[in-house]
């Protein structure tokens, strides 16, 4: 087969390698280096900190359709972990000149901080064509000083096993449990995270009647060691509602995650990705959150499945988005595959299928869960209006339910908060009965029973 070459008009000092043999050559920025994974786009006209810093980009490299990529720098606010977790990046552009009062370092050189490979001076739009046709592809981008041999590169490619089968949330999640604080970080440290290191039913089989609050703030203010850093304007609200413990399952977590939580009223404890049914049980939860991840759910049901199926029969409420929707898919008996070029965007329409309204939502995922699969006492509530994927689903004799895109919205619009508030209504509802159980069965209750 011919190898196809696309040139820049610029100094030609990088290249990216695809699986299919073409070579795209460009200007490197960020670290020297060799960045290998699979090669996804996303279309979000905003947001490439949150992106690259989303744990559930592990290697991957994130092409950007949207031209303007750095202008308005980094700040340490904004990161959604503890780092930069995708592989490399491609942009259309020189990264901008930061222009913005927030801004702390320029973009190229939070790259190069944190080893991280980027590619300028490309086609993306071309490029978006070719993923959008034909399908991700493995790849790898080429930025070293010295001459590389590109067919030695294009073996080490195509030798890469991508991601499919792939076990990655371990490697993502926190080492240990710690407890997340609003106030500008969490009371724990993050010590274990892996770079150091809104309404609803008792079912929650219909998780999109009630419109709920807006909880959590798009501003992302989880300094760690330096919470004076943290703007007024983006604040935690206090919520005035009864606080309820969440029991978060950290598969690749974002940062906004726990913030839309803890702001709508919860008390969080983040757990590692493989902790036992057991020692969640030993946190006495009113409620269990499965966060988004990287890699294929299939290889994490290895250890995921011991563990959600105790919780799922205890009948505490559990809400899962991105990797923790096809988790409990897969507890549920349902099943995923991996998709052709996944959903990685801010401005997915998704349709709710019990009223018809439509929500525009943020999406990262290469993999779905087809809706024929789901089992009798599992019912479909949200599809995709561009592909009619499977985007959310409820059980009918449990209060659990989970969608496919990312509520919390970092990047992306607003639509979808409303389901932080559902679950909290469920959490706060279970709180109530476990807290009527354990009166009736008191002493005093005892005695009063006895007496009546």
């Amino acid at each position: 087969m011919r190898r196809r070459v696309f040139s820049s008009s610029g100094d030609v000092a990088a290249s990216l390698v695809l699986e299919d043999g073409s070579v795209w050559r460009g200007a490197g920025f960020g670290a020297h280096g060799v960045a290998l994974g699979e090669l996804c786009f996303n279309t979000a006209m905003s947001g490439y900190q949150e992106i690259l810093s989303d744990p559930s980009y592990a290697d991957q490299i994130v092409v950007f359709s949207f031209p303007h990529i750095g202008n308005v720098g980094v700040n340490a606010a904004d990161e959604e972990s503890s780092g930069i977790k995708a592989r490399g990046c491609v942009v259309a552009q020189r990264p901008s000149e930061p222009s913005n009062w927030r801004g702390e370092q320029d973009f190229s050189s939070w790259l190069c901080a944190q080893g991280v490979v980027g590619l300028y001076d490309v086609d993306t739009r071309s490029l978006v064509r070719l993923l959008r046709d034909g399908g991700a592809q493995r790849a790898a981008i080429v930025f070293e000083e010295k001459r590389f041999s590109l067919k030695a590169c294009l073996k080490k490619v195509r030798a890469w096993p991508g991601l499919k089968g792939a076990e990655l949330a371990r490697a993502v999640s926190c080492r240990e449990p710690y407890v997340w604080s609003d106030s500008g970080g969490n009371s724990g440290g993050n010590s274990g995270s892996n770079a150091d290191s809104n309404s609803g039913s008792d079912s929650g089989s219909d998780p999109e009647s009630d419109s709920g609050s807006d909880s959590g703030s798009d501003s992302e203010h989880d300094l760690g060691s330096d919470p004076s850093r943290t703007p007024l304007s983006v604040a935690p609200r206090k919520s005035r509602l009864p606080s309820v413990h969440v029991v978060a399952l950290d598969f690749g977590m974002k940062r906004n995650i726990l913030r839309c939580l803890s702001s709508g009223g919860a008390r969080v404890t983040v757990v590692p990705a493989t902790t036992s049914s057991a020692a969640i049980f030993d946190l006495h939860p009113d409620g269990i959150f499965l966060s988004n991840g990287p890699g294929d759910p299939s290889a994490s049901t290895l250890y995921a499945q011991s563990m959600l199926k105790p919780l799922l029969s205890s009948h505490i409420p559990m809400f899962g988005i991105c990797l923790g929707f096809q988790l409990l898919a897969h507890a549920l008996g349902a099943r995923s595959e991996k998709m052709s070029f996944g959903h990685h965007g801010a401005n997915h329409p998704v349709q709710v299928l019990s009223s018809g309204q439509v929500e525009i939502t943020s999406q990262n995922h290469g993999f779905a869960v087809p809706v024929d699969s789901l089992p009798e006492d599992v019912e479909a509530t949200h599809v995709s209006l561009f592909d009619g994927t499977l985007e959310g689903f409820a059980s009918k004799e449990r209060p659990v339910f989970a969608v496919q895109y990312h509520p919390e919205s970092s990047p992306g619009p607003h639509d979808s908060r409303h389901l932080f508030a559902r679950f909290l209504k469920n959490c706060r509802r279970f709180q109530a009965t476990q807290t009527t159980s354990s009166s009736s069965s008191s002493p005093a209750g005892s005695a009063t029973a006895s007496a009546d």
